[in-house]
């Protein structure tokens, strides 16, 4: 996937260095109508390689999203196996320092065989883990319907019933955040709104705060709410100024 994203950046730099320049045209001679239709032309030659660009740029930031969703992905599974392995270690350990009674040696009388003396079962200590397993399954199987079998649509439905059933979890910041991006990228900015407007206000320190400020100025952008939109651009150049977000509303910030 790298090796297609550094392609597809090639092809776009390559698209804009070495495209052909818009034929140029004397818009001021013949008749009304030939002034009209050569401005057409132009106006259309524009649109359809602004189009272009623009569908090139589209597929390109949506690589970039799987791949940052695949990093997390493995981070998060990463972290699950470090938990698992202190919680046995930890396990192992009780074990260990659990003190074992010594076997009471019985006194019989003579010509009376001695009982024999069976150690108690050892009882064994069962971790419930279920809930951890039910979340880690239910997480990762909204995602791997983004990131591997690529069907937005159903995993719109899947986060949102991870975020309903845990929605005090560790990784409730990544479900909003990923359910606003799958929210905004269909268009539906209301619902996309109130999904990034959760990551900023309930988790201040999730590091998909910077970005869903992004998105809220973005979504402003788009609703004609300007001044909320350099509002927004601007708090994150102000509290995330090394982050790539700061970056991203510095350039949107531009072009206001």
């Amino acid at each position: 996937m790298k090796k297609s994203l550094i392609a597809a950046l090639i092809c776009v730099n390559s698209s804009v260095a070495y495209a052909a320049p818009a034929p140029v045209e004397d818009l001021s001679s013949g008749s009304s109508d030939q002034r009209l239709q050569r401005i057409e032309r132009v106006v259309k030659a524009k649109q359809q390689t602004d189009f272009a660009l623009q569908q090139q740029v589209d597929r390109l930031q949506q690589e970039v999203q799987d791949l940052r969703g695949l990093i997390e992905q493995q981070n998060y599974q990463s972290e699950q196996m470090l938990q698992r392995q202190r919680q046995l270690y930890d396990d192992i350990a009780k074990l260990q320092q659990a003190p074992v009674a010594p076997p009471v040696a019985s006194i019989a009388p003579t010509g009376v065989a001695t009982p024999k003396v069976v150690a108690p079962a050892t009882t064994e200590t069962v971790i419930n883990d279920t809930t951890t397993l039910s979340e880690t399954a239910s997480y990762e199987n909204a995602v791997n319907l983004v990131l591997k079998q690529r069907q937005y649509d159903q995993a719109i439905p899947a986060f949102k019933e991870f975020i309903a059933t845990y929605p005090q979890s560790t990784y409730a910041a990544n479900a909003n955040y990923w359910l606003g991006q799958l929210l905004f990228n269909k268009a539906e900015l209301n619902e996309a709104k109130v999904a990034f407007d959760t990551v900023v206000t309930k988790f201040p320190d999730s590091n998909k705060r910077p970005d869903s400020l992004v998105k809220l100025g973005l979504i402003a952008e788009k609703t004609n709410q300007a001044a909320l939109a350099k509002t927004l651009y601007t708090q994150v150049r102000k509290e995330y100024p090394e982050s790539s977000a700061a970056r991203i509303a510095a350039q949107q910030l531009a072009g206001l």
